[in-house]
């Protein structure tokens, strides 16, 4: 019985590192995709233009100017994605979803989300019970919540989804297919 405990031991040991490794390997962080905004600057409060209109807010509610580049090789498509992951919900707050956005676009506008979106491009619900973007609204008084933008590098053209698909599942889409992630994360409390 000793030896076979010991034969597990020396196993687990042995398979421990390459599990490792292997996690290591298969990061989705790409050290070439990268993504910045003229709106958002990295570790800085948002401004009124990306802050939600509604709730007790009153900002303009326009989705960020983003654009990315070193897109990785066999990308097909592109998703973004917008998580608050300080909302007092147990599950975080999604404020803008996109996919299908096509391999070949680098760069989206401010407003985008209410002016045109990138043909084939489809925005999915958020947690304010809609499609589109939807700006960063903290409880008053809270302490400072982080935003995430993410950029995400597909290995398929489309996702099999609508503008209906609550986030979670379009998450988990982009789990399913990602070759890459970039992001910025800012800050916003009122």
């Amino acid at each position: 019985m000793r030896l076979i405990l010991c034969a597990f031991t020396l196993a687990a040991a042995l398979i421990a590192p390459m599990a490792i490794a292997e996690t290591k390997k298969t990061s989705d962080h790409s050290p070439s995709l990268t993504l910045a905004s003229t709106s958002v600057l990295p570790g800085k409060s948002l401004r009124m233009n990306q802050v939600y209109n509604g709730f007790g807010c009153s900002g303009k509610n326009l989705s960020p100017q983003l654009s990315w580049s070193g897109v990785p090789e066999g990308t097909k498509s592109l998703a973004i994605t917008v998580f608050d992951p300080d909302a007092p919900t147990g599950s975080g707050w999604w404020h803008w979803v996109v996919f299908n956005i096509p391999a070949g676009i680098i760069s989206l506008p401010e407003g985008a989300s209410r002016l045109k979106m990138p043909g084939g491009a489809v925005e999915s619900m958020t947690d304010y019970g809609k499609a589109g973007y939807g700006g960063a609204c903290p409880p008053e008084g809270s302490e400072p919540h982080r935003y995430i933008f993410t950029i995400w590098a597909l290995n398929v053209e489309s996702l099999p989804l609508d503008g209906k698909t609550p986030a979670a599942m379009v998450g988990y889409y982009l789990g399913q297919h990602r070759i890459a992630t970039a992001g910025l994360e800012a800050v916003y409390s009122r």
